[in-house]
């Protein structure tokens, strides 16, 4: 019958089409992976030559800039070419002249005297020897005393020479060119044990102890 005839067909015909199919992993495997190109990292020497340049360009950046305030560049400010910069606190001192200087905002201070010079804490090896006339480009600023005074007196003594010398007033004090920020407090004992000094100015008569 041909009924029977139609069932048999449909076997064949799903037998016949239906092919295996690779599996998931397979596919996976058969396809061809393609990755972006890579980016070449640059070598070492191209970067070290990189950072050197950058070093080359600040340091010309600096020496032309104006570091203080009269537009003095560290490139003229050289003496001799030698690797001095104006900073802070730098010590001084002029290849045959025998004061000693340290500068101090935007100005050159003379160090009156070795009493000043140990009291600040300067070394000798904190002196730069410039040339001379080196000074002469830059500002002076008042010079560097040592100004002592114990919290108990009302006096005023400047260190001269391990001796103490009393500055008679205020108005002396002002004439004298000295300022309150270099003014010094030490023990009222500290200052009796010291010897007298000439007054300042001369001849004030006998200077009060602290």
């Amino acid at each position: 019958m041909t009924g029977v005839e139609d069932t048999a067909a449909p076997g064949r015909l799903v037998e016949s089409k239906l092919e295996p199919q690779p599996n998931r992993e397979q596919q996976e495997d058969n396809e061809e992976v393609t990755l972006p190109p890579m980016a070449t990292a640059p070598s070492h020497a191209a970067r070290l030559m990189g950072r050197l340049a950058m070093g080359l360009l600040v340091a010309v950046a600096l020496i032309n800039i104006p570091f203080n305030r009269h537009g003095t560049t560290l490139a003229t400010a050289l003496p001799d070419n030698a690797a001095l910069v104006i900073t802070e606190g730098l010590v001084v001192k002029e290849e045959h002249d025998e004061r000693i200087y340290v500068y101090q905002n935007d100005r050159f201070r003379w160090i009156s005297s070795l009493d000043a010079f140990h009291h600040y804490g300067y070394t000798w090896g904190d002196v730069r020897i410039v040339e001379d006339g080196f000074l002469a480009r830059f500002e002076k600023g008042p010079p560097l005393h040592v100004l002592l005074k114990c919290p108990e007196s009302p006096h005023i003594y400047r260190l001269e020479d391990g001796e103490k010398r009393w500055v008679r007033d205020i108005a002396t004090f002002e004439a004298e060119g000295h300022v309150w920020e270099d003014v010094r407090f030490v023990s009222c004992p500290y200052l009796r044990d010291l010897p007298d000094g000439e007054t300042i100015p001369p001849g004030s008569g006998p200077p009060p102890q602290p």
